[in-house]
Parts: C-alpha cells; structure tokens; sequence
C-alpha cells in the first residue's frame, strides 16, 4: 500500500557514488528503494540466517560479488539494515575502491556502527534522510489515499502503514514496544532497561516542552548525565530530533541553554500519552499541530537540501516563538486556534522588534490567509503548501 505514495526524496546517484540511507524503522526505505532500483541486488540483513552468514565472515559479500556479471553490478548494491553487520563495510570499502562498486547502505541508526568503531567509508558515501510522509507527498485532489486528513495525521501519524491503519492504537503501541527491544535493547545501546523504558514514558509527557534533565532524572532513577546520554540514543536512532534555543550574543533576556525534543512521528508522540483528538481544537490538539509543523520543517530543510536551522525563541518573562529558521530569515508561531487574536501575536511582535526577520507567520486552524501588523495568519494547509513551494525557506 505504501507504494502508491510518491516519496520527494531523490537518490539520484552519480556514477561511482555510493549512500548511505538512514531512517527510523517504517518510514519505508525499503519500499524506496525498490521503487527506485528495481535492478538492484539487495541484501535484507533483517533476515536472521543472512545476517548470521555475513556476520560470522564478512568477506562472503565480496566473494559473492566479485562472482556476478557486469551487468548485474551496474546498479547499486542495495545492503539493508548494514548496522546489523558492520564488518562488511570494509569489504565494501574495498569493493568501491578496487571494483568501482556502488552501493546504498541503508539502516536505522548509525549509532551501533559509531560505537562499534565501523568503517563509515571516510567521506566515500553520501548520507541521505528518510522521514515520515510529509503533506507534499499526498494528492492535492483524490488519490487512492485520498488527500491529506489532518485528525487523521495526527492521531494515527505519518508512517506509511499507521497512516493507512484501521487499528492504529494497537500499531502505535506494538511500534512502541517492539521498536523499543530491537533498537535500543537487542543493540545493546543501553543496558539499564527498566530505567530506559520510564524516561521513554517520561519524553511523552515533556514531549514539545523544555527539556529539565534533572526532573526526568528524578522520575527514572538515574542521574543527569545519563538522561542526556539516553536523549542522545533517540537522536543517534532517528527517533527524535533537539532544537535548540535561538539567541544573539546581544540578548541578555533569553533562555539560552536548554533545548525542546520532538519524537520523529507526531502519532508515536501521541501513542506515548493515549492522545486520542476527536475534533481541531483545544491544548492537545495545538500540540499536534506545533509537532506536525516541526517534522514538516525538518523534512523540508532535508529533501530540499537546504541545510537551515530550526530553533525556538523563548523569553525569561516567557515570552516564546516556537520556530526560528535559519539565522533569523523566519519566525513561525503555531496555534491550534480557529480564530487568531492579538494575545497570540505578543511573542511574535517581539521577537520583530528585536530580529526584523524576513516573515512572520502564525500557522493556525482559520479558514482563510490574512495580515496583521505585518504578520501573516496562514491556515495550515496553505503554510505547507508555501513551503514546499519554496516561499517560506527558498531553494
């Protein structure tokens, strides 16, 4: 079912240009890369007895290579979940290097290869992102899954199978779970599993606030330091992303030093709390929203290969734009609201004092675009149709 999307991300590949593709599980890599290489010779290393093989002697890969025709090398050789195996990417070092051979290295997380001092190919791969569906990638008229439906996004959310789901509470949870044991435990990335599982429990609830270090670490019985590391292992595995504060060096009123986290997927953050929104408004709902423009604007900054930055700005006296792009060029208040007033202009008003960045937008639940005091009220479908357009972060 997930290949009746038309995914944005490009793996055009110039000759003797191998890549990695990186990506939490679902987001349908594989289903990608089918798509675009039906050629390809793919090892599935999510298959047990291959991944046993290779591990046990990672040289079968150039053994079995070195055996096939020219012609069925002349794609990318596809290496699915590689972070299984890590000691074959020395025998595809050697092949890209004595062989010309190219290959799409695609996993999960990089982490375990980091940790287990693998050969990352020292600049010889490129390094490409796959995200949740984004709104781009649906039909602006019908399509065989119909256009995009927002309650739907945010309560199933945006992997493929979740999306098209008819259970997605059991999905989300099994997700939850079974991602949990394979990506974290199985790899070994953390060894303390009763206290991993209540600061995952513990993301859901700050999820899209500051981050306190201390106070998650109070709830899980760990200290500080280990609440970070554990930040990280989510970051490293794709499954959540820091964003910093924003502040000049001339700012003396901004809370310059903790940072928020989004969960890569707006459903697995509801997932995690047993949010269930049943019509666009109120608190829980803004939330959704504000995370869903988050994995839009990350998603974008990717794709597009425009690189920008994606901060928030927040005051000592609380004053707080959720979104600044880049250096400043943008600032992006999200709400969840069918009616802006002034109090929801407040924050972004001074930050325009204080910045004059390039646009100001409210991304809200009105009906129709307008302008107040030189700040754009846009509904939320229109927001993600400029930006994909190139009007809100060109390129």
């Amino acid at each position: 079912m997930a290949e009746a999307w038309t995914r944005l991300l490009s793996l055009e590949l110039p000759r003797n240009q191998s890549a990695f593709l990186w990506g939490a599980r679902k987001t349908g890599k594989s289903t990608l890369l089918r798509t675009a290489f039906p050629q390809s010779l793919t090892y599935d290393f999510l298959k047990t007895d291959l991944a046993l093989s290779f591990g046990a002697r990672p040289a079968l890969l150039r053994e079995q290579l070195l055996a096939r025709s020219a012609a069925e090398l002349d794609s990318p050789i596809i290496l699915d979940e590689v972070q299984k195996v890590p000691g074959v990417l020395d025998e595809v070092h050697w092949l890209i290097e004595n062989r010309g051979l190219r290959f799409i290295l695609c996993g999960s997380s990089a982490r375990k290869l980091k940790r287990g001092r693998a050969n990352l190919l020292g600049g010889r791969a490129w390094r490409f992102e796959m995200f949740p569906l984004v709104t781009a990638e649906f039909p602006a008229a019908d399509g065989p899954h119909g256009r995009f439906d927002l309650l739907r996004a945010l309560n199933h959310g945006l992997l493929p199978s979740h999306y098209l789901s008819s259970h997605p509470r059991r999905s989300l949870e099994a997700y939850v779970r079974d991602y949990l044991k394979e990506e974290v435990f199985d790899e070994g990335l953390t060894r303390n599993v009763p206290a991993f599982s209540r600061f995952f429990e513990a993301v859901g609830y700050s999820h899209g606030e500051l981050v306190n270090y201390a106070n998650i670490a109070r709830d899980c019985g760990v200290d500080a330091k280990t609440v970070k590391e554990y930040f990280q292992i989510l970051c490293d595995t794709l499954l959540g992303r820091l964003v910093p504060p924003y502040k000049k060096r001339q700012e003396r009123q901004v809370v310059s030093k903790a940072p928020k986290f989004y969960l890569f997927d707006v459903g697995v953050a509801g997932g995690l709390t047993k949010r269930h929104l049943a019509e666009p408004r109120g608190e829980q709902f803004g939330r959704a929203l504000e995370h869903l423009v988050f994995m839009e604007l990350a998603a974008h900054a990717s794709y597009r290969e425009l690189g920008y930055d994606i901060c928030f700005w927040r005051t000592k006296a609380g004053a707080e734009v959720d979104f600044v792009l880049g250096q400043g060029e943008v600032a992006i208040e999200v709400k969840g609201t069918s009616r802006v007033d002034d109090r929801d202009l407040r924050s972004l008003a001074l930050f325009r004092e204080t910045h004059r960045p390039r646009l100001a937008v409210v991304v809200c639940n009105e009906p129709e675009e307008r302008v107040v005091a030189g700040v754009r009220i846009l509904p939320w479908r229109l927001f993600f149709q400029e930006l994909w357009n190139g009007r809100i972060m060109g390129g």
